[in-house]
């Protein structure tokens, strides 16, 4: 078997490619994908119309059946659509086969496809060819993936902002206001004998401060956006018989963790996930923090210990019917340096704690009185953990355009950097060569983001993400 061609190999865009667009599995339909110059010809190899004669009308589904063509029997009942390029995912013929959603069928169906003479496709690359011909930028091409594996409303809706092209208008915006600015800039290196007066830097200052606070507005949405986009961890935290817990299961809304009155019954993390107001967050339900002889135990409170540090924040919870001890203030004493909310739990127990040096050990740091048992106070607490995470909520004001991608937000923060080098470089009267340099590596460096000036390696690692098939 010849080995199968790599993108990067001369005659790419000539290989039809094929694979399932559905997950493996059971269900009602399934979908074969099929793309590239022959995808109509190896599909009429195989389809057997019941009424439509060929060749079939593009952009209409036709029922019929996909035979074997070496046995000459049926394999499945199918509807099929032929979609003619351009107007298409990939801008190519395309044809995508639905039959019944079972695997074998899904594979003998494939099987044939590529013993017609396509190959499979390697991940993303349908989007990787949408994104070559044309059709979608990167940006766009990598908020497919963020659709996909969308958790949350929010997280859909930053998605399907990137991917109907808000995030790339704005990119737009910024590379033809720096193109402005470098021309007026490169006006006067092509003529030397008119060399920059004052008029002329503050002009070029006027253009470049705008852009310097644009992409500044951009990047400070990154992380409210990344927490939408990816959600975060949080340790619930606490000496041994608090309610930690007890208040898992009460956010969960489900018994995850065994509660007992015996100290130290949780010896290992619990993961689980749930969302406040559109915000993924993975609860750790974790081992007392105390001094013990039990093996088993001291590894939970190990463990417990690396998860403190991994989390994003933690929630310490208190007992609010027992004075605090020295265990409280040894778990005080490693959370210092940590975002936190403090839950006292117990509210529906005379109180025993001392609020006043509660407020001494976290004088910034909010607090919410909750009883986990009977269920009061969570709403509370739900709220608390929101304001503590989102502080801008850039989601409310349409005229955002927020920024949930890491790769996004450091080349955004590359780019600012040479604009203001330039502005420094104006300040210091430094040659015009020196600033236009700046400014055509701000230009380059946005172009990563849309894919203009991406290097391949970064696109075989974006598109490495995807799943094949999409």
């Amino acid at each position: 078997m010849e080995p199968v061609a790599s993108p990067l190999t001369k005659g790419y865009h000539e290989a039809t490619i094929a694979a399932m667009a559905t997950p493996f599995g059971e269900s009602g339909i399934g979908i074969v994908r099929i793309s590239g110059p022959a995808a109509e010809a190896i599909s009429s190899s195989l389809f057997r119309p019941r009424k439509t004669p060929l060749p079939l009308a593009s952009h209409r589904f036709t029922y019929g059946e996909i035979i074997d063509p070496e046995q000459g029997t049926p394999v499945d009942e199918v509807l099929v659509v032929l979609l003619k390029a351009p107007k298409t995912y990939t801008r190519e013929d395309m044809v995508e086969i639905q039959c019944h959603g079972g695997y074998l069928i899904l594979q003998k169906i494939l099987d044939l496809v590529i013993k017609q003479g396509a190959r499979m496709a390697e991940p993303g690359e349908f989007t990787r060819r949408a994104f070559l011909n044309g059709r979608i930028d990167l940006a766009q091409a990598e908020a497919v993936v963020d659709l996909i594996r969308a958790k949350t409303a929010a997280s859909l809706e930053i998605a399907n902002q990137q991917l109907r092209g808000r995030l790339s208008e704005e990119l737009n915006r910024l590379r033809k206001a720096l193109m402005e600015v470098l021309a007026l800039i490169e006006a006067h290196i092509d003529f030397p004998e008119e060399e920059i007066d004052p008029i002329s830097v503050g002009q070029v200052k006027g253009k470049l401060e705008p852009i310097a606070q644009g992409i500044d507005k951009m990047v400070a949405t990154y992380e409210e956006g990344k927490i939408f986009r990816e959600g975060v961890s949080c340790a619930i935290i606490g000496k041994t018989n608090v309610g930690k817990s007890s208040l898992l299961n009460i956010l969960l809304r489900e018994e995850r963790a065994i509660v007992t009155p015996v100290p130290g019954t949780t010896r290992d993390v619990i993961e689980e996930v749930f969302n406040i107001r559109n915000i993924p967050i993975r609860l750790l339900d974790t081992a007392g923090l105390r001094k013990t002889k039990d093996p088993v135990e001291i590894e939970g409170v190990k463990r417990t210990r690396l998860k403190i540090s991994d989390s994003d924040f933690v929630i310490v919870v208190l007992d609010g019917s027992a004075p605090l001890d020295q265990d409280d203030f040894e778990i005080f004493q490693e959370l210092k340096d940590k975002k936190k909310l403090i839950a006292i739990n117990k509210e529906d127990l005379p109180p025993g704690i001392c609020l006043s040096s509660i407020r001494e050990q976290f004088p910034i740091d909010p607090i919410v009185f909750i009883s986990a048992l009977k269920n009061q106070g969570i709403d509370e607490l739900k709220e608390a953990v929101y304001k503590l995470l989102i502080h801008h909520s850039f989601m409310k004001s349409p005229e955002y355009t927020i920024v949930a991608n890491v790769r996004h937000n450091n080349i955004l923060i590359k780019t600012n950097g040479y604009v203001i080098n330039a502005l420094d470089g104006l300040d210091r009267g430094i040659s015009p060569e020196f600033i236009a340099f700046e400014l055509r590596s701000a230009l380059d460096s946005l172009g990563e983001i849309i894919g203009q000036t991406t290097p391949e390696e970064v696109l075989n690692l974006i598109f490495e993400q995807f799943c094949i098939g999409k």
